[in-house]
């Protein structure tokens, strides 16, 4: 990727505010972050998941992304498994069981907006923080690009724009981080017609989902997916089959990101203090790297344009030998032609030169 020298500021700019003593102390205390008292969350019940795609379609709405290559009323993208992506921040996939086809249970995917976020935690220049709405958002101008956070996230959700050439940002659900604060749904949960999806207070939400599995012996696996994981999550998930058959990770423990991250957050301050250094040589490297490859560029259209001329001209050379060989040919035979037709005439005359013989 080609860094523009604007981009490139900006960078060392980010990276130099990361040097401000202090700036580190909350993430590399080690404090387990519980989570903020009477934050938002969602509860996914995926016994009332119908797989309308509705939910796709309203985040797609109010995120104002391109519409998808197949339309949302197009179930077709059932049969591959999905991941999110720049362009759609929630996608809800198909499982069915071997045994009977017509089991069929859906997944939802989207950030799960942990209590106590990885992305956030291995983020040196804080581009990811928790807000008290329960969203994990992104601040994309203070964003350098090392992408530590989607080698963080355990349910593997951000995305980079690699096809943008100059402002590439980091992407994923934001709850609707903007809508919450004017008191509004998130656009999927808005847009769930089954109300498969429940938007509240995470506490609250924990109470219902308890409920929902006390009333109905047999119907839920007796487990909220969230509530625990990887220290907690703002995003609350009920089933009615184990949750490993349906894509869930259930091997992630308990623990928060920041106790398995904190190793590499206490070498954070030397790789912030680095950065500039890095980021100037990867700049020069980057700009003797166009230089050459215009270079390169402009030397192979020559040589092609080169090539390209000298098998013209070799085609039109061969072509006036060919045109002057035929033309040869043809004036011998007609050469010949003419030959032949006056020895024939001469001939005739001959003939009837010759004297009568005598009776």
């Amino acid at each position: 990727m080609s860094i523009s020298r604007r981009r490139f500021l900006k960078w060392v700019g980010a990276a130099n505010l990361a040097l401000i003593p202090g700036e580190l102390a909350v993430a590399s205390s080690g404090h387990h972050f519980e989570g903020y008292p009477n934050s938002g969350g969602v509860l996914y019940d995926n016994a009332l998941c119908i797989g309308c795609r509705k939910c796709e379609e309203g985040c797609n709405k109010v995120n104002e992304h391109a519409p998808p290559d197949k339309p949302f009323d197009d179930l077709s993208v059932f049969e591959e498994k999905r991941r999110t992506g720049n362009q759609s921040f929630t996608v809800v996939n198909r499982y069915q069981t071997a045994e009977d086809p017509d089991d069929v249970t859906f997944k939802k995917v989207q950030c799960n907006h942990c209590l106590e976020p990885a992305c956030a935690a291995v983020c040196f220049v804080k581009a990811f923080k928790k807000t008290p709405s329960g969203a994990v958002v992104y601040d994309e101008t203070v964003c350098v690009g090392c992408r530590y956070c989607m080698m963080a996230c355990p349910f593997e959700i951000p995305t980079y724009e690699y096809d943008e050439a100059f402002t590439p940002r980091v992407q994923k659900c934001t709850l609707c981080h903007p809508r919450l604060e004017k008191g509004l749904l998130p656009g999927c949960v808005e847009a769930c017609p089954t109300q498969a999806l429940t938007f509240g207070k995470r506490e609250k939400l924990l109470k219902i989902a308890r409920e929902r599995i006390k009333n109905h012996p047999g119907k839920y696996i007796d487990h909220i997916y969230g509530e625990k994981e990887m220290g907690g999550t703002s995003w609350l998930y009920l089933s009615k089959t184990e949750f490993s058959n349906v894509g869930f990770k259930e091997n992630l423990g308990n623990k928060p990101a920041l106790e398995f991250t904190s190793g590499a957050i206490s070498a954070v301050p030397i790789v912030v203090g680095l950065w500039p250094v890095f980021l100037l040589g990867a700049y020069a490297m980057n700009k003797r790297i166009d230089k050459n490859a215009k270079e390169e560029t402009e030397e192979a259209v020559k040589i092609s344009l080169q090539q390209a001329k000298d098998a013209s001209d070799a085609k039109l050379v061969s072509a006036l030998e060919k045109a002057a060989n035929d033309n040869k040919r043809e004036i011998e035979k007609a050469v010949n032609k003419a030959l032949a037709e006056a020895e024939s005439k001469k001939e005739d005359n001959q003939d009837t030169q010759k004297p009568l013989e005598k009776e």
